[in-house]
C-alpha cells in the first residue's frame, strides 16, 4: 500500500495592483481657464467647482493630484492632459 505524505500548503498571497497618481503642475504659461477647461474634459466626473479648486491648487500649492486609480486609465489622462499642454509630473505610483 502507497504511503500519503501530507503536502505542504501554499499560501497565495494576491498582490493588488497600485493606484497611480495624475498629477497637474504649475507653470508661467497655461491660464487658469485652460487648466480648468482640460480637467473638465479629460478626468471622468470632473465638476467646474472641483476643476476650479485643483486649478487653485496647482497655482498656489505648484502642484494638484487631479486624478487617482488604475495605471492603464492614468496613462491615458496624463498623455491626455500633456497633448493638451499642461505641464504634468511623472506618473506616480499611490
Amino acid at each position: 500500500m502507497p504511503s500519503v505524505v501530507p503536502q505542504e500548503r501554499q499560501q497565495v498571497t494576491r498582490k493588488h495592483y497600485p493606484n497611480y497618481k495624475v498629477i497637474v503642475l504649475n507653470d508661467d504659461f497655461n491660464t487658469f481657464q485652460h487648466v480648468a477647461a482640460c480637467l473638465m474634459k479629460y478626468i471622468p466626473n470632473m465638476t467646474s467647482d472641483r476643476a476650479w479648486e485643483l486649478t487653485n491648487q496647482v497655482h498656489y500649492e505648484g502642484q494638484a493630484i487631479v486624478w487617482v486609480g488604475p495605471q492603464e486609465q492614468a496613462e491615458l489622462y496624463h498623455e491626455q492632459l500633456l497633448r493638451a499642454g499642461l505641464t504634468m509630473a511623472p506618473l506616480e505610483p499611490e
